[in-house]
């Protein structure tokens, strides 16, 4: 067996690493830079905050936030508000139920902590809907229907069609003049960035549109009501369209120099704002456009779920490159997906970006 020729990984190029010292970080910029020369999950994050910062202070960056799972219950709604206010944020995609929570908030409500004594059924019965370590009461939501019926009976969208977009555009400039509280989309409205629900009626939104639709359909029989089968109750079908916000989106994006996203969790909203670049794509070869397809060319990615399981629901960047949905690093693609908690890591990460922009 040949004797093994040893390199000095210096004279190769490699980066050295280098002990994190706390003695030497005096900010979270200065910790989360001493963290991008560790390892593991520690130096995902740092690269994260080299390049969330680096979208942020491009002027020519449209960044798209997208977000799922139940951040607004686990109390991460300013953050959100933080990175619209600051104009780091251009555009938002999330899910409904996060917007729904949120608005609880947004009009002065609270969410509790659970106590894992408590019985899930004694919960329901209270009218205490449990998200994991959280609560979020039954009243909160009918108050937050009231308001969404409200904005629907008082506001009328442009050729009388809803969207997502723009009842949640209706739903912002209701909070800014009830002035209540911050709320992203108190915040969205104010700073005019789009929030985009593509499962829109999969969430108390959607059911708050089904319902109030169904009631000034059934309004001229209000006793009959109680004596209809599920038949007869669903037959209203709110004036809501879907597509007009893929239209809308699709012209946005298509309108910046350059793009960013920014993803915490997985979900709907991830594949809907990355698909993006493919619909260009399969437009120009269908309908014989000649559009120049916008690609992702810097994403930063919180979310625990590893590639094996199959639940990052719109693939890593890499694979993203082979559908047309990023730049590749060969190309000047910067992308950094850290594998946490994102209430653990995102924090950490936003305070240090905003100490930077100072």
């Amino acid at each position: 067996m040949e004797s093994r020729h040893l390199h000095d990984g210096r004279k190769d190029g490699l980066v050295p690493l280098e002990s994190l010292s706390l003695a030497d970080c005096h900010t979270f910029g200065d910790l989360l830079r001493s963290m991008s020369r560790t390892a593991f999950g520690g130096r995902q994050l740092g690269e994260a905050f080299e390049i969330l910062k680096l979208m942020a202070q491009r002027d020519s960056c449209h960044v798209v936030m997208t977000l799922s799972g139940a951040m607004t219950v686990a109390k991460q709604g300013r953050i959100v508000c933080d990175l619209i206010d600051h104009g780091i944020v251009q555009t938002v995609v999330a899910t409904g139920a996060l917007i729904a929570h949120g608005l609880t908030e947004a009009i002065g409500l609270t969410h509790y902590r659970y106590d894992p004594h408590h019985n899930d059924e004694a919960l329901f019965e209270q009218g205490y809907n449990r998200i994991y370590d959280t609560l979020e009461m039954e009243s909160n939501l009918n108050d937050v229907e009231r308001l969404v019926s409200a904005v629907l009976t008082d506001s009328t969208p442009e050729d009388g069609t809803w969207s997502s977009a723009r009842l949640c555009r209706a739903l912002g400039a209701r909070l800014h003049a009830l002035d209540e509280g911050p709320g992203i989309l108190r915040s969205a409205y104010e700073k005019q960035v789009p929030v985009f629900i593509p499962a829109f009626t999969d969430s108390e939104m959607g059911l708050d549109v089904a319902t109030w639709a169904m009631n000034r359909a059934l309004a001229r029989d209000p006793e009959q009501r109680a004596g209809l089968s599920p038949a007869e109750a669903f037959q209203t079908v709110p004036a809501f369209n879907p597509f007009i916000d893929l239209m809308e989106y699709a012209r946005r994006i298509g309108s910046a120099q350059e793009l960013g996203i920014l993803t915490i969790g997985g979900g709907v909203p991830r594949n809907w704002a990355q698909q993006v670049a493919p619909f260009y794509d399969i437009t120009n070869s269908r309908v014989g456009t000649k559009l120049a397809a916008p690609r992702f060319q810097y994403g930063v990615r919180i979310c625990p779920e590893p590639t094996h399981w199959g639940g990052l629901s719109g693939c890593t960047y890499s694979e993203g490159v082979s559908w047309g949905k990023f730049v590749s690093p060969q190309d000047g693609g910067r992308f950094a997906e850290v594998y946490a908690d994102a209430t653990a890591v995102m924090p950490l990460l936003v305070k240090g970006v905003l100490e930077e922009l100072r």
